[in-house]
């Protein structure tokens, strides 16, 4: 069965900034051919390891993000090996790259010479803020980024600086936002016949996850502040995170015309288990909030309440209180962990979990499934992250027609 974009080829150029618009793409089906430098790329020595042992083919970062791509090497500083990625660009409909602005026009590989080539070549760019402006050549870290877009604000305790997050995440956002970027640049294409440069700053990807918060100031409204396991609302403060028996759950405790319902469903359950007596149960909860907000009610009077949940919360599994949920519509979840993850009974039964094989390291492991599922052309992990230069011979032989005799000098000379 014919993928999606089975009929697309796509020139990754990119670093750890956008290894995952490259493996969106492959997931649908293109032709992504990882442009590696001589040796691979250095995200193959990110840790960590399977097995704990550092080696370019055993990086399960490098395994995460590149599945669905074939890998060839070529040294780009060199007029030869360019000349090789101009070959390759003339017949492209992508090339994504995330290197610091102009450092591809330096190297007449950059947009305007690329489209000479190819005028319906989408060429996308993903970096730290952009292409112009006063910060685009400012140093980078994700750390930077997110304290750059206001996120970082809500990360940590409240007595104290924020916090960076466990998990990068500032160029996987930037890097779906290119992804789709360039789906759309490739369907006007289909009208046009002409490409264009696509340009992707995370600080601006970042900056639109940021929910609402952004428009607290222009609005006058309450600015959200951090608060460990919650957000405070002026004074406010809501814990989201709870201790259950055996873990966390998450739970709203809050009040109006929204929220007030559920949290009434909530405490009726708790008084029917023992948990609250009966002015708790009987409490108001849709003005409740606004009580608090006007100083009618004292907030040490949420605080006690806050108490009595928490113990109650102590004393329950996860299981047991998500199952209250379900049967009630409470706003409970359990915070899953990694094992929880992968033994989750729905993504079992969608059989979410694809098993990919690593012939270099001699594995095989369970992967995350597709992003989405499609009814007529379903997402395939057709390859497994590919081996540095696994393919060289197969483009460069195979489908450049260069001759035996070249190749291997090519290899000689350290040009592939």
């Amino acid at each position: 069965m014919k993928e999606m974009l089975g009929h697309c080829r796509v020139l990754d150029l990119t670093t750890e900034r956008g290894l995952l618009c490259g493996q969106v793409l492959g997931d649908l089906g293109a032709d992504v051919i990882k442009v590696e430098p001589i040796g691979g790329s250095p995200v193959r020595e990110f840790p960590p390891f399977f097995g704990d042992e550092p080696g370019p083919e055993r990086s399960v970062y490098w395994w995460a993000y590149n599945r669905n791509k074939r890998s060839i090497t070529l040294d780009l500083g060199c007029e030869r090996g360019r000349d090789i990625f101009r070959q390759l660009a003339r017949k492209a409909d992508f090339v994504i790259e995330s290197a610091n602005p102009g450092y591809w026009s330096e190297r007449q590989l950059g947009y305007r010479e690329l489209l000479e080539l190819n005028p319906g070549l989408v060429v996308v760019s993903i970096t730290p803020f952009g292409q112009d402006g006063p910060k685009a050549g400012y140093a980078d870290s994700d750390l930077i980024i997110m304290a750059a877009s206001g996120v970082l604000i809500l990360y940590g305790d409240e007595d104290r600086p924020p916090i960076r997050m466990s998990v990068p995440q500032a160029y996987l956002h930037a890097s779906v936002d290119a992804a789709v970027a360039a789906l759309i640049a490739y369907y006007e294409r289909l009208d046009s016949g002409l490409g264009q440069h696509i340009d992707v700053a995370a600080q601006e990807s970042v900056g639109l996850a940021n929910q609402s918060n952004a428009l607290t100031i222009p609005i006058q409204g309450e600015e959200t502040r951090r608060m460990a396991g919650g957000a405070q609302l002026g004074s406010l403060r809501v814990p989201l995170v709870w201790n259950a028996r055996d873990g966390q759950i998450t739970f709203v405790f809050l009040f109006g015309s929204a929220l007030g319902p559920f949290t009434r469903r909530f405490v009726e359950y708790l008084f029917e288990q023992g948990g609250c007596d009966q002015a708790m149960r009987d409490t108001d909860w849709i003005a409740y909030g606004a009580e608090l907000l006007a100083g009618r009610i004292p907030m040490q009077d949420y605080d006690q309440r806050k108490a009595v949940i928490a113990e109650f919360f102590r004393h329950k599994t996860k299981a047991e209180l998500f199952e209250a949920a379900r049967e009630r519509t409470l706003l409970i979840a359990p915070v899953a962990t990694i094992g929880d993850v992968l033994q989750n009974p729905q993504f079992i039964a969608r059989e979410y979990w694809q098993r990919l094989t690593h012939p270099e390291a001699g594995v095989s492991m369970l992967y995350p499934g597709p992003f989405a599922r499609f009814s007529a052309r379903p997402i395939t992990f057709r390859r497994p992250p590919p081996a540095v230069g696994e393919h060289n011979r197969e483009l460069l032989v195979g489908e450049l027609r260069m001759s035996e005799s070249e190749f291997l000098e090519l290899q000689r000379e350290g040009i592939i």
